[in-house]
């Protein structure tokens, strides 16, 4: 699925989990499960507790995301 189809959710980092894996609260108040997208990883992009980023969701698993943008 490429990064054009996936829906787009402004969070609030909550928790990180091993394996780099984080749990995103989104203003819609659901929960996802995220990691970095490719792009982040590359470029060593931080992400700590209580950052606000956004989060491309999957239409199909509305659970899982990536997570694209870090705000300052």
């Amino acid at each position: 699925m490429a990064r054009e189809d996936l829906i787009e959710v402004q969070g609030v980092v909550t928790q990180i989990h091993a394996g780099g894996l984080y749990t995103v609260k989104g203003d819609n108040n659901l929960e996802f499960t995220a990691r970095l997208c490719g792009r982040m990883r590359t470029n060593r992009i931080r992400v700590v507790l209580g950052d606000r980023v956004t989060v491309g969701v999957s239409p199909y698993d509305p659970s899982h995301g990536l997570i694209t943008f870090r705000a300052r």
